[in-house]
């Protein structure tokens, strides 16, 4: 598996407990997900064809890619975002 750099959900839902000063589990975070090469090459494809998703397109694309519909949006917003930093 290889990591695109973006931030987001891990497929499984795993949880890392983040332990408090006092020793008390204050929140969670998620794993950093590691897309695959396939994954990261077709979310670039329909990022080319289209910027926004809709909720079908959506829940399509993550059907095909076997990834969450919020990993599909978190992917969406985070790459949006490297275009408005590179432009």
């Amino acid at each position: 598996d290889e990591s695109s750099g973006y931030e987001s959900e891990s497929a499984g839902g795993e949880r890392i407990a983040v332990a408090a000063p006092g020793g008390t589990r204050e929140r969670q975070r998620r794993a950093r997900t590691a897309f695959t090469s396939e994954q990261v090459c077709q979310l670039e494809k329909t990022f080319q064809r289209q910027k926004y998703l809709g909720a079908s397109e959506r829940r399509k694309l993550a059907a095909s890619l076997q990834l969450s519909e919020i990993q599909i949006k978190t992917w969406f917003q985070n790459r949006r975002m490297k275009l408005k930093r590179q432009i």
